[in-house]
C-alpha cells in the first residue's frame, strides 16, 4: 500500500481517534489555531460529531477507517494522528509511521496505557514508586488463585485485582480478600480473557494527578498538581491545586510525571493519577496509581483555570509547537461532573443555573443520558476555597436535576480527618 502524502501546504491537519467528549473539547482550541480537526466516530451523533465538521464515522479497530482517515480521498493528508483513548490497533500505527505519518504518542508508549501489567513492569524499571504487584498466572484457573491466595498472605487481610486491559473508571477493578471474589475473572482468563495482576491495597489519605505535556522535541510543561475526589470508582470532582500539598511533594509529583513521559517517550499531555500515602517518616509521598496518555478528566479545570488548557497543549505538543504556559489564572479552581440526570435534557436546566452561578463555567458533552454518565462538567475559579468548592457542587447537582448539594465537610476539615 503506497504511503499517504503529508501535508505541505496549508493548515496543519490533526486526525484524532475517538469520538467522545475529549476530541470534543479539542474543537476550541483548535479553532483558536486555526488547526483543522478531522475526528473518527463511532456514530454520526456522537458527542464530538456535533461540534466538528470533519468526522467520518468508523471503528477505532477498522484499519481501512484510520486509513481514510489520514489520507481520506478528498482533502489533506493529516500532518499527525492523535487519539481521545487507547482502544487502537499497535500494529496499525506502526505501519502507518514507518509509511511516513507522525503517530502521537507512538504505539510504543500507548501500549502502556493499553496494559497494565506492561505499565507496571516498565514503570518498576524506571524506578518509579507504585504499589506491591504482580501479574497472576494465566496458565490456569488454579494457578491464578494459589498465585493470588499468597499475595494476600503477604500483604494480609485484602488487596486490588485489575484486569490487565479494558478497565476504566472503575470497571476492572476489585477489592477482594478471596480468590472466590475474581472466580469469574480467572474463567474469563482460561477462555482467552485479558490476564490479571494483583495491587496492594494501600493505605492511601487521598488521590492527586499530575498533569505534564511534551512534545518530540523534548519539552515538558506540568500543571500544579491537583487532588481528585472519587465517588462509586469515578472522578467526582477536581480541586487544583491540591489543598495542603508541600512545595516539596508538589514539586516530586510533578518531576515522577516528567520521569515517565520522558522515560515512556510520551508525546502530547499525559496524566498520573497517584494516591498519597504516608512514607516511612511518616512525610507525605506518592505512589503512581494509573496513566492515560491524552487528555484526561484530572484536567478539564485547565480549560478554565489555567493559562493554557490540556486541549490546546496536546494539540500544541502532538504538532511539536511550542508548549503553553500552565500557569494557574486563579489561586482555586475546583471543576465537579456532571455524573447520569434525572432530566431528559440537561440544558433545560442551564436558565436557573446560570441565573444561580452565572460565575460557573459550564461544560455539556451533548450526551444522551444515563446512569452515572459522564454528561458534562461544571467549573468555578476564585480565591475562597470552600465557596469555590460549594458552589460548583451546586451547579452541577441543578444539572443532573437535583436540589443543590450541601458540602458536608470544609477543606481543612477533610485534611484532618
Amino acid at each position: 500500500m503506497s504511503a499517504p502524502q503529508i501535508r505541505e501546504s496549508g493548515p496543519p491537519v490533526v486526525a484524532v481517534v475517538g469520538g467522545g467528549q475529549l476530541a470534543r473539547m479539542m474543537a476550541p482550541a483548535a479553532g483558536e489555531l486555526g488547526i483543522r480537526l478531522r475526528v473518527l466516530v463511532e456514530d454520526p451523533a456522537s458527542s464530538a460529531a456535533q461540534v466538528v465538521t470533519d468526522a467520518p464515522v468508523g471503528a477505532a479497530a477498522d484499519e481501512a477507517a484510520i486509513r481514510s482517515l489520514i489520507a481520506p480521498d478528498s482533502g489533506p493528508a493529516a500532518s499527525v494522528l492523535t487519539f481521545e483513548h487507547e482502544h487502537v490497533p499497535n500494529a496499525l500505527l506502526t505501519d502507518l509511521i514507518e509509511h511516513g505519518t507522525p503517530v502521537r504518542p507512538g504505539p510504543h508508549a500507548l501500549v502502556q496505557a493499553q496494559d497494565k501489567i506492561v505499565m507496571r513492569q516498565r514503570l518498576t524499571e524506571l524506578g518509579v514508586p507504585c504499589p506491591r504487584w504482580a501479574p497472576l498466572p494465566s496458565s490456569s484457573p488454579q494457578a491464578g488463585r494459589e498465585a493470588l491466595a499468597a499475595f494476600l498472605a503477604e500483604v494480609g487481610g485484602s488487596t486490588v485485582v485489575k484486569t490487565s486491559r479494558g478497565g476504566y473508571d472503575g470497571k476492572g477493578v476489585r477489592v477482594v480478600s478471596s480468590p472466590d471474589d475474581v472466580a469469574d475473572w480467572f474463567a474469563a482468563v482460561d477462555a482467552g480473557g485479558p490476564q490479571l495482576l494483583v495491587e496492594e491495597k494501600v493505605p492511601f489519605t487521598r488521590e492527586l494527578a499530575a498533569l505534564v505535556a511534551r512534545r518530540p522535541s523534548g519539552e515538558v510543561r506540568a500543571w500544579p498538581v491537583v487532588e481528585s475526589i472519587q465517588r462509586d470508582g469515578v472522578c467526582s470532582e477536581v480541586i487544583a491545586p491540591a489543598p495542603g500539598l508541600s512545595a516539596e511533594l508538589d514539586v516530586r509529583a510533578r518531576e515522577i510525571a516528567t520521569a515517565v513521559a520522558e522515560g515512556l517517550d510520551v508525546t502530547g499531555v499525559l496524566a498520573v493519577e497517584m494516591f498519597e500515602v504516608p512514607g516511612l517518616d511518616g512525610t507525605p509521598t506518592v505512589l503512581v496509581n494509573e496513566l492515560a496518555m491524552r487528555p484526561h478528566n484530572s484536567g478539564h479545570w485547565t480549560i478554565d483555570g489555567a493559562v493554557t488548557s490540556q486541549f490546546e497543549q496536546h494539540l500544541r505538543a502532538v504538532l511539536d509547537l511550542p508548549l503553553g504556559s500552565t500557569e494557574p489564572t486563579a489561586p482555586w479552581t475546583v471543576m465537579a461532573n456532571v455524573l447520569g440526570s434525572e432530566l431528559d435534557e440537561l440544558t433545560d436546566a442551564l436558565p436557573g443555573v446560570l441565573a444561580a452561578y452565572p460565575e460557573a463555567r459550564v461544560n455539556l458533552y451533548g450526551k444522551g443520558v444515563r446512569p452515572g454518565r459522564k454528561l458534562g462538567h461544571v467549573n468555578v475559579s476564585g480565591t475562597d476555597l470552600d465557596e469555590v468548592r460549594s458552589r460548583a457542587v451546586a451547579a452541577a447537582a441543578l444539572l443532573r436535576g437535583e436540589e443543590p448539594v450541601i458540602v458536608d465537610t470544609t477543606i481543612e476539615e477533610r485534611a484532618n480527618v
